[in-house]
């Protein structure tokens, strides 16, 4: 156990029954420590929690809202990512002397072994799956999770000494780390995002810089150098530890540049070739700047340079992140699901060669547009919104002159609209800039029935 705790005798609260949650109550429940959870969802009964988990049988169940008179009662609470952290809730938990973690932290005290971790406001999935897959051809025992889909929390009491995990992270799970201390960790860039959580850009950059919270003089950060908050961060930081920048716009005497098509490293001694971006499997060059981090991660924690190689090759595009779906009389369909906000999708219109019908529009998470629209740049012949912020991003759109839009009351619309309107050479992209929630339950739902959509119109 990395962090002797007295979670055994002190009462502890998990908050929250979904993924996370029930992975965070069964660790408990496998070290023998008592818990009590609450979900906030009134219209769920016990019984629906405790068939959830075995580890739900014997624990006390809080549903609704958190009687005032158990406050007090608990040492640890244990937040789902997705509970905010200003919540009166669990300010007034927190008042009341309750240690306030999330999953990470909880995971991380319980894990054994090294740790990568990476955040940013795009691009982790994708830098997380390849340096995952990197580590696998270097490490017998390596575990990708976090964020990407696979609670830490579940992975945490199998691990050994010799185990490499490599962490997705979001801000949200950020907001809570304790003693969490990467090997190496990662921030890939910052734009807006998730303000309507995090309130402020500050506080939102703040959450993200947490990832170097533990981390010590012979650790490693490794920074986006073209990012201007995380090159002032970066500087900051060699006053504690270790900086590994990378540079998708300009030589770098020590760190990986993009020079042309080929990607280079040097350590202010020697320069060496990583590989040519046309040996890669990725497009754009937001993807190239994925593959410098993943390698300066790599590379930090001793992986050898033909090593990485081996994997940058044969790496493809993860799922929901500019995904190629299929070709239907010349159009070439993309599920770019997991463009979750306007600069995201940004990257998804760079990435296409051809004019091209887009689908945007979801769930409001307080962004503005004008940068998104401002890149359509010609590439966009027609735009089909859904979802809450249709309108407000139709307005956007006219304010900027830009009218080749129209509404739709569904996905399914939408993917017809643009089946009706492309023409053999052009593509039909889903790069929505939006969150999911307002109608689906995840990015990954929202692509997965976008593929299965577009892989019909051949019937």
């Amino acid at each position: 156990m990395r962090i002797q705790m007295d979670l055994k005798n002190k009462k502890v609260l998990v908050v929250g029954t979904g993924i996370s949650g029930i992975a965070a109550a069964e660790l408990l429940a496998a070290n023998g420590i008592s818990f009590d959870i609450f979900d906030g969802n009134e219209k769920l009964t016990e019984e629906d929690v405790r068939k959830k988990s075995d580890a739900f049988r014997s624990c006390t169940v809080l549903l609704g809202a958190l009687p005032e008179a158990v406050l007090d009662s608990y040492s640890y609470v244990i937040l789902s990512p997705g509970v905010p952290t200003d919540l009166p809730m669990v300010d007034a938990l927190r008042a009341h002397g309750a240690k306030i973690w999330g999953e990470i932290e909880l995971a991380y005290a319980f894990s054994k072994g090294d740790v990568l971790a990476i955040t940013g406001t795009n691009g982790k999935t994708t830098t997380t799956a390849l340096t995952g897959d990197i580590l696998k051809n270097y490490v017998d025992d390596v575990r990708v999770v976090g964020n990407i889909g696979i609670p830490y929390t579940s992975m945490a009491g199998t691990m050994t000494d010799e185990t490499v995990t490599v962490a997705e992270i979001s801000s949200f799970q950020l907001e809570t780390v304790e003693h969490f201390a990467p090997k190496v960790s990662a921030i890939l860039n910052i734009t807006p995002d998730h303000l309507n959580r995090h309130h402020t850009m500050e506080n939102y950059i703040a959450a993200k810089e947490r990832i170097t919270e533990g981390q010590h003089a012979d650790q490693v950060c490794v920074l986006n150098y073209e990012d201007e908050v995380l090159r002032a961060f970066g500087e900051q930081l060699k006053e504690k530890m270790n900086v590994l920048y990378f540079s998708s716009a300009r030589e770098l005497e020590n760190g990986l540049y993009l020079k042309g098509e080929e990607i280079f490293v040097s350590d202010g001694k020697e320069t060496r070739l990583v590989c040519n971006v046309n040996e890669l499997n990725l497009l754009g060059k937001h993807n190239y700047e994925n593959v410098m981090a993943a390698t300066g991660i790599a590379l930090s924690y001793g992986v050898p340079l033909a090593k990485i190689k081996e994997v940058l090759v044969r790496f493809t595009a993860v799922e929901h992140r500019i995904e190629y779906v299929t070709e239907i009389d010349g159009v070439k369909y993309y599920n770019d699901s997991k463009g979750t906000n306007p600069d995201a999708a940004i990257q998804g219109i760079r990435a296409m060669n051809r004019p091209t019908c887009l689908i945007g529009g979801g769930y409001d998470k307080q962004s503005e547009y004008e940068d998104w629209i401002g890149a359509f740049d010609g590439k966009v012949k027609k735009l089909v919104l859904i979802g809450v912020t249709a309108q407000k991003i139709a307005q956007t759109c006219e304010r900027m002159g830009f009218t080749d839009y129209v509404f739709a009351d569904s996905l399914q619309e939408a993917v017809n609209i643009c089946h009706d309107t492309a023409v053999s050479g052009d593509a039909v992209l889903l790069s929505p800039a939006c969150a999911s929630w307002d109608m689906f339950d995840s990015y990954e739902q929202r692509g997965r029935m976008f593929k299965d959509m577009v892989r019909n119109l051949k019937k």
